[in-house]
Order: C-alpha cells, then structure tokens, then sequence
C-alpha cells in the first residue's frame, strides 16, 4: 500500500508511518512541521512540507502519484491542534485548524484522491458521559472546543460518505502515551513545545526538569477527587489504525462508516497515575494542587469492545505501568547527558 499520512511527522502519526513501513508498504508523510519532528521519522519515509488547509496542493500531489501509476490506497489524517485547555482560549483557532483545514483535505481525496481514510478523532466527542466505560453509542456533547472541533469533522465525514462514497473510520482515543519498543530500543516518544500532558510532565519532574507536577482539582466526583483517564499505549494504537485502513477495504463504493473506541478500558486517576510513575522512576516527584481546568470532564473512559471484536485488535501494553516504563525509558534517552 501506499499512504498519505497528514500530521505523520508527530508523535503518533510518525509511529503510524514506522508501523506502515515495517511491514512492506510506503508512506509519505506530509506536515507543517509546526508540533512534528523530521529528523525522527523512519528511514524510508518520504517526507512533504506543506499545509492541511492547501487544498491545490494536496490535489496536486494525489494527481501527480496517479499520473506516475503509483497512486495512494488511503489517507491518515493526524493534522490537528490538541490541547482541550488550550481550546477553550482560542477556540476559534481549533475550529480554523482543526474543521475547516480538515475539509480542504476532504474536497482534495473526493476531487482526485483516494477514497478510503482513517481519521484520528477523540474520545473529548463524548463530554461528561452518562456512563462508563464509554461506548460508541453514547451521547455527542462535547465539553470543550476541541472536542467539537472534531466532532465537526465526523459530522462532515458522514455527509460525505453519504453522498460521495468516502468511505472512513473514525478512531476516537483519549490519553496516548508511551514509546514503541523495537530491536533499537525506542526511538520516539511523547513531547510537546509546551508540555501539557500529564505522563511526560510527570517524567519531567521524575528528572529534574520540574519541581512538583501540577493536579488541577481535586474535587471532582472519583474515589481520589482527581480526573480519571484511559490510557492508550502509542504502539497499540498505531496497530489499530492499520486494521481500521484494512478494514476499509480497497475497492470503490459505498461502506458504512466504521466508528471505534480505543484505550484499555481502565481508567486510572491523575494521583494513581503519578504512583505509578514513582513506581517507575523510583522518584518521589512531589505534587501540587491548582484550581480545575475548564472543559474537563471528571471520568473519561473508552470500551473498545467493538474494536476488539470487530478488526480483531488486541493491544499489548494493557498495564499502566508498562506504559509507563516505556516512556521513561525514552524520556531518559532523550534528555541524557
């Protein structure tokens, strides 16, 4: 296969494109660069610069691959803005980023391009849901800009199948975390410019880049007060987004949409998350309390069930330690002296 992977020079998207490669098929990657790193990405990768909402440009290159008889079997799009807390500051830029560059992609593969996509949703889709684990028939009602901004793009996704035959999978995932491990040890991680999310802050604190790891609320309605998340190792998720693009099938036509939750199906607290962590690290990482963060919801959840029973997914890394472990492995590489 050939693949088109927007946002592929990331943390997730760049795991995708290693997985892809593995196993004998071709990616090209095609990025801002804005969150992305090149110089992580796999050897073998084709690499283009470019941006989301350049809809020519996309059109151009799709054109360009048919025309050389080797056009793309598929598209994975990981291009977004992720920062929840972020989003509820600037929410027009989540909209603008998130929706609106994301339909210039889709007008590009329904112009000239290839008709089948995975498209990296979240499980923020759901809000503060009724019940847990989550399951995919659950309420839509996000509770922050950023869910929105992607339940948008599953809402114009469905219109599009509907009416043009694009066929998608939809793979909503919260907390991914983690390091794919391989004959080299592991070669990418999680890191963002700022840092917001919870297991590297933590692993920060665990080497002395931080002082303390902030808890923002502690009154929420769980056993410890703090939120409880679902988390995902990143190599279990790549493998599933290579099962959901085979699950899509080559040929031309309509197929239903094809719509996953994907985590572990435990949710762990942000205090049990930060034992772990010491567990881990054999560090004490000292915390703090703040105030909540607007737009968090107190428990989020996923059952991946359907996942489970229908790609025949079967993720590895089910223990949050384990998870752990692997990130601190790579956060020690990276930041060794």
């Amino acid at each position: 296969m050939k693949i088109f992977i927007t946002g592929g020079a990331g943390y997730i998207g760049g795991t995708v494109a290693g997985l892809l490669t593995e196993r004998g098929n071709k990616a090209v990657v095609y990025d801002n660069l804005s969150h992305g790193r090149r110089d992580l990405l796999p050897p073998g990768v084709e690499f283009i610069h470019g941006e989301l909402a350049d809809r020519t440009k996309i059109e151009h290159i799709f054109m360009d691959a048919r025309d050389a008889g080797e056009p793309f079997d598929g598209v994975l799009n990981f291009a977004a803005l992720i920062e929840a807390g972020e989003s509820m500051k600037v929410p027009e830029v989540y909209f603008r980023n998130n929706t609106a560059a994301t339909l210039s992609l889709l007008e590009a593969m329904v112009a000239c391009g290839p008709r089948r996509l995975v498209f990296s949703s979240t499980a923020a889709v759901y809000g503060e849901p009724e019940s847990v684990p989550i399951e995919e028939t659950a309420k839509l009602n996000p509770t922050n800009a950023y869910g929105q901004s992607k339940l948008l793009v599953e809402q114009m996704l469905a219109w599009l199948n509907r009416i043009h035959g694009l066929r998608y999978a939809a793979l909503r995932y919260f907390n991914v975390a983690g390091a794919p491990e391989g004959p080299a040890g592991v070669t990418r991680g999680e890191a963002h410019d700022p840092e917001t999310h919870l297991i590297p802050l933590i692993l920060d604190v665990a080497l002395g880049r931080r002082k303390s790891i902030r808890i923002y609320g502690e009154d929420y309605k769980t056993p410890d007060g703090t939120c409880i998340r679902d988390y995902i190792h990143v190599s279990d998720l790549a493998e599933a987004h290579l099962l959901a693009l085979e699950a899509l099938g080559k040929g031309e036509g309509n197929q239903p949409p094809l719509v996953y939750n994907l985590g572990n199906g435990t949710g762990f607290s942000v205090r049990e998350v930060i034992e772990s962590a010491r567990r881990v690290t054999g560090h004490p990482i000292p915390a703090e309390s703040f105030p909540r963060r607007a737009g968090d919801p107190a428990v989020l959840v996923a059952s991946s069930a359907k996942a489970i029973r229908e790609l025949g997914w079967k993720p590895r890394y089910t223990q949050l330690d384990e998870i752990v472990r692997t990130a601190w492995a790579w956060h020690q590489k990276r930041y060794a002296k």
